[in-house]
């Protein structure tokens, strides 16, 4: 090993890409703890490497003292400035270099330790490359095998894994596809560096429109937001840092050209690209695109917006199974909830009746309501005289006597809603109850209904006597 210990240094830093400092301090490492294991005792030991012989040197470390009680780790002032320095003192720490057969010895016993710590220089080096990359690209990913429904991919130095839920739904690949994908998290495994990619994470979409967008990759344009239904339907929200430069035409491309080729990479995926706008009302209206909004009615407390379109865009704002709402809800940060102009009209209706039949309350005490958020006599009761000082239009010395008939008119709606469960139930209960009478048995014969205390089976018939019979 010794001889061509030099050689294997530099080839196995070339192979594994490893510093070569890192690679002899692991050999002297692996030789140190071999050493101690062979030679045992009370002794002292350090390795180095020397490159002019090309071997690892083993020495004793002996302390300098006036009387010596262990000589495995100790000497003696004059033996010191004898064969060791001649400028000794007392405490001094000396290195005497151990015979060549412990070295021999050592060097047998460090090849597993030797392999086992280049092993983790390599998993160190790995890990340290890719932590820095987390939320990039794949470039060269290669579909190396499938365990269940998880892909390994070759990413060179080392194996990733695409997880199934990563994956885009009814998406296939074979041995040795070519792949690009988002490097999702990156953690140190007991086994090493484990890597996990994702195709169906926003950062993906994202990144893509980087690499085919060059003003967002110059900065010029900025991706504000994106959300995605993997193998659906995507938004992403863009905004441009230069007046003279259009976000949206910019993603888009000369003919569609930069879009299409995100759409082919996320296997037709259809995206909806969205001017980025600071007023959320705004933005909100722009994500609900492809549809139009007639209007929105904000509430910031409870961060949600109601969204009403016109009664026939109501399917194309809540889009297939809720996806286009979901997705705007996603991409603006915005609870949203759609509905027809019909039925917020119906709404609107039905509120400003509960409000105005509080008793003591006008038709314009209850538009000011309405207008403030409130839409019954519920809510009017529990909101209490803080939130109806806030009301425009109501007078302070009125808000008490409001709250007072608000509650009245909350607790008689309350006790009439729960006479009408308790009559409903009782019905119900009193049906259930009712005895039900049988129906007549048809006659298997002739199918006219049996009276009671017949029989339903037929009696036998008599014999019928032939001609020529003797009785």
């Amino acid at each position: 090993m010794q001889p061509e210990l030099s050689r294997v240094i530099e080839q196995v830093s070339k192979e594994k890409g490893i510093d070569r400092a890192v690679v002899v301090h692991a050999v002297e490492t692996a030789m140190l703890s071999a050493a101690k294991k062979v030679i045992g005792g009370d002794m002292r030991i350090e390795a180095q490497y020397n490159p002019d012989i090309g071997e690892v040197e083993l020495f004793k470390i002996l302390t300098v003292v006036t009387e010596v009680t262990n000589d495995e780790i100790e000497i003696s002032l004059d033996n010191a400035r004898k064969n060791l320095d001649p400028e000794a003192q007392l405490g001094d720490e000396l290195l005497e270099k151990l015979a060549q057969r412990y070295g021999r010895i050592a060097a047998q016993a460090a090849k597993q330790n030797l392999i086992q710590r280049l092993r983790d220089a390599e998993r160190d080096l790995i890990y340290n490359e890719f932590k820095d990359r987390k939320g990039e690209l794949t470039h060269s990913g290669i579909v190396q095998r499938f365990e269940k429904k998880n892909i390994i991919v070759n990413l060179g130095r080392t194996d990733a894994i695409l997880p199934e839920k990563e994956q885009i739904p009814r998406e296939r690949y074979r041995h040795g596809d070519r792949i690009r994908a988002f490097i999702l998290d990156v953690e140190m495994a007991g086994k090493g560096p484990q890597i996990v990619l994702s195709r169906t994470h926003p950062g993906f979409l994202t990144k893509l429109f980087e690499q085919e967008v060059p003003e967002i990759y110059e900065g010029i344009v900025e991706v504000k937001g994106a959300a995605r239904e993997p193998g659906g339907r995507a938004k992403i929200a863009v905004v441009s840092k230069d007046s003279d430069v259009d976000p949206v035409g910019a993603c888009v491309g000369m003919k569609g050209t930069r879009v299409q080729s995100v759409v082919q990479e996320l296997r037709g995926e259809k995206i909806d690209i969205v001017h980025w706008t600071a007023d959320p009302a705004e933005y909100v209206v722009r994500a609900m695109a492809p549809a139009r909004v007639s209007r929105i009615v904000m509430d910031e407390d409870a961060n949600s917006m109601e969204v009403v379109v016109p009664d026939d865009q109501l399917s194309l704002a809540i889009g297939k199974k809720g996806q286009n709402v979901r997705l705007a809800s996603r991409l603006t940060g915005w609870n949203l909830e759609v509905r027809s102009e019909a039925e917020a009209e119906e709404e609107s209706r039905m509120a400003r009746v509960s409000l105005s039949s509080i008793p003591g309350i006008g038709e314009v005490t209850a538009e000011f309501l309405f207008q403030h958020g409130f839409k019954s006599a519920q809510e009017v009761a529990d909101a209490g005289e803080a939130a109806l000082a806030e009301v425009d239009g109501i007078e302070l010395d009125k808000i008490p006597e409001i709250l007072a008939a608000a509650h009245k008119q909350a607790e008689e709606l309350k006790k009439l809603a729960e006479e009408a469960e308790a009559a409903a139930a009782a019905e119900a209960a009193a049906a259930l109850e009712a005895p039900v009478s049988p129906a007549p048995l048809d006659d298997l014969s002739s199918g006219e209904p049996i009276a009671a205390g017949e029989s339903p089976v037929p009696a036998p018939l008599e014999p019928e006597g032939r001609e020529g019979d003797v009785s």
